[in-house]
C-alpha cells in the first residue's frame, strides 16, 4: 500500500542503492554533493509520525529536515527532541504573516520570537513557509519587507534552490506533484517526470533518469501503518482535495520564484 511508512522505507532504501546521498537542507545549501537528495519533511501535524520516518532514515543510513510549526499539532518538544537525537536537522516551518493577519510588523515580532523558541532545541539556519491553503495570506511575502538572512538563517527552499537543477518532489495533497491540489506547495522548473504513486518514483530511481540533485518534501501526516488510520487519512484528504481544487481555481494562486523576492533577499 501506498503512503505507509514501509513504502516510505522501500523509498529512501532506493534512493541509497542507486548512488543517492543524503544531506540535511542545510547542509544541501552551504556545499551540495554530487549525487544528493534531501529528505524535509513539513511537520503541520501528527507530529509523532515524524518520528516514524526519521527512525526508518537512520535505519538506511539517511538524514533529514524537519520543519516544525509554532502551533500544538505541530510544536511538541518530546518530539522534536527525539527528531534532534536521531541526529536529523530542526527547522522552522513559518507561517507569521498569516497568523498576524498580514500585519508585517506583528508578523515579524512573531517570527523572531518562534525563532528563538526552536533554537533551544537545535540551532536553527533554514526555514521554510507554512502553505496555509485556507489563507489568503503567502506567509512568503513578509520577505517582500524584511530580511532572514539578518537572523542567520541561511536558506528557504521556495527562494534559495534552482529547481531546473534540482527535482522537487512533494506529496502535498497525499499526491505527488500534483499542481491541481496544491494551493502553493509548488515550483518553477524545467522537469517533467510523471509521478502518481511512490512506487513510479522508484521506479524513476532505479532507472537512472532521474537528476542527480532530489529534494523530496512530505508531510509526516499523510503517513502511517495500513489501518484504521490510514484509511481516515485517504478519506479526509480526499474531501481536502476537493476545497483545494476549488481555492485553486478561484484564487489562481502561481508558483513563487527566488526573482520575486531577490529585491530584499
Amino acid at each position: 500500500m501506498d503512503f505507509t511508512f514501509k513504502k516510505y522505507k522501500e523509498l529512501i532504501q532506493a534512493l541509497k542503492d542507486n548512488g543517492y546521498t543524503f544531506q540535511t537542507f542545510e547542509d544541501f545549501i552551504k556545499k551540495p554533493n554530487d549525487k544528493v537528495v534531501v529528505l524535509r519533511h513539513d511537520v503541520d501535524r501528527r507530529s509523532k509520525h515524524s518520528l516514524d520516518q526519521g527512525r526508518d532514515e537512520v535505519e538506511v543510513g539517511a538524514v533529514g529536515s524537519y520543519f516544525f510549526r509554532i502551533v500544538p499539532e505541530s510544536n511538541q518538544p518530546d518530539v522534536m527532541n527525539k527528531i534532534v537525537d536521531m541526529g536529523h536537522e530542526l527547522a522552522y516551518h513559518y507561517e507569521d504573516l498569516g497568523m498576524a493577519r498580514g500585519n508585517y510588523e506583528k508578523a515579524y515580532e512573531l517570527y523572531k520570537k518562534n525563532l528563538t523558541y526552536f533554537r533551544k532545541f537545535y540551532p536553527v539556519s533554514t526555514i521554510c513557509m507554512h502553505g496555509s491553503p485556507a489563507n489568503s495570506i503567502d506567509n512568503r511575502d513578509i520577505w517582500k519587507k524584511y530580511n532572514y538572512r539578518d537572523h542567520d538563517i541561511i536558506g528557504e527552499p521556495y527562494f534559495d534552490v534552482d529547481y531546473d537543477e534540482v527535482f522537487y518532489i512533494t506529496d502535498a495533497g497525499r499526491m505527488w506533484n500534483n499542481r491541481k491540489v496544491s494551493v502553493r506547495d509548488k515550483v518553477t522548473t524545467k522537469f517533467n517526470f510523471p509521478l502518481k504513486t511512490t512506487d513510479d518514483i522508484i521506479k524513476w530511481i532505479k532507472s537512472g533518469e532521474l537528476p542527480n540533485k532530489l529534494i523530496i518534501n512530505t508531510h509526516p501526516h499523510n503517513w502511517s501503518n495500513f489501518g484504521l488510520l490510514w484509511v481516515w487519512i485517504l478519506v479526509w484528504q480526499s474531501i481536502k482535495n476537493l476545497v483545494k481544487k476549488v481555492l485553486i481555481l478561484i484564487k489562481g494562486q502561481k508558483s513563487i520564484t527566488v526573482s520575486d523576492y531577490k529585491k530584499t533577499n
